[in-house]
């Protein structure tokens, strides 16, 4: 079972869909003695999707705040931020497709919010857990929108892996640490 301190920073969960990855992030922050932040991401374009949503905020209880921001969540982030604060954001490839949908193909503001995201994460106070889905690991896309989200998505892991404490993945519910940096004394 995942064995790691984990209370201050920023930690990267990602998986491929339906791996476990929320599941656990929930876990891990539940288990922390701080308040809790979710930060969704999703957008409800239909009943399913509502539905879903629904059913995710009373999974959660009331233990946890949560806070809708498909876009600007930077600005949430630095909003919420507090040494006594954990925020959960699931999840960051849905917000990567919803600044797809804003800019379309241009790729310049999409590239710079990544970069946003990672100035912004790299100094929290408080705790950050981030839920993203690993785009790469399938079949090359057919269409150049396709391939660009993917490598946008590649890219985007990458930069938050990098600035992050803990990393793990998720394959099948469980979790493999990919780094764990333990704090110093």
């Amino acid at each position: 079972m995942f064995k790691t301190k984990f209370d201050k920073g920023c930690m990267l969960v990602t998986g491929g869909a339906k791996s476990g990855k929320s599941s656990f992030a929930l876990k891990i922050c539940n288990d922390l003695p701080l308040k809790r932040i979710f930060l969704a991401t999703a957008q409800a374009f239909d009943q399913e999707m509502e539905e879903r949503i629904r059913r995710h905020k009373a999974e959660r209880g009331d233990m946890w705040g949560t806070v809708e921001e498909p876009v600007d969540i930077v600005y949430r982030i630095r909003e919420l931020d507090c040494p006594d604060t954990v925020i959960l954001i699931d999840c960051l490839t849905l917000w990567l497709s919803n600044l797809f949908m804003k800019y379309n193909t241009d790729p310049k503001p999409v590239y710079q919010a990544i970069v946003n995201l990672s100035g912004c994460l790299s100094d929290v106070r408080g705790a950050v857990v981030a839920v993203s889905n690993e785009a790469g690991m399938g079949i090359v896309p057919e269409n150049p929108l396709s391939r660009s989200f993917r490598d946008m998505a590649g890219l985007l892991n990458q930069q938050i892996a990098a600035l992050s404490k803990k990393v793990v993945v998720t394959f099948s519910g469980l979790p493999l640490v990919l780094k764990d940096e333990k704090e110093s004394e």
